[in-house]
């Protein structure tokens, strides 16, 4: 399981997909708010006048000394629905990016939002 406390430290770093192939840079780490463990991150991808902000699973991801390294391919996370840089990842979003996935997507018991940017 990956540490909570170092995810401060993995801001920047690059997030490759398990071939090795560089998808971006990572913006944050979302952690689920039902076992505040990692579950999610926010990768900067795109041209430097066009970047945007994808999602990638954290299931099953290595961290190195300076990459990320997740289980998804680079085409698959670069297709997942984006936002702007500067922008929040809307409640009403959040399952659309957990379907682009395969995965299940719940609410919590109050209907409060599965993910919980860190």
């Amino acid at each position: 399981m990956i540490e909570s406390a170092d995810i401060r430290e993995w801001r920047t770093h690059d997030v490759v997909d398990a071939g090795g192939h560089k998808i971006g840079a990572l913006e944050a780490v979302y952690v689920d708010t039902s076992t505040d463990e990692p579950a999610m991150a926010s990768v900067q991808v795109g041209l430097p006048t066009r970047h945007r902000l994808v999602f990638v699973p954290l299931d099953g991801a290595i961290v190195g000394p300076d990459y990320i390294k997740v289980r998804y391919d680079k085409s698959l996370v670069k297709d997942c629905p984006a936002i702007g840089t500067d922008d929040v990842l809307p409640a009403a979003d959040e399952e659309a990016i957990f379907r682009h996935y395969g995965m299940d997507y719940q609410t919590g018991t109050g209907g409060e939002r599965q993910l919980a940017r860190r």
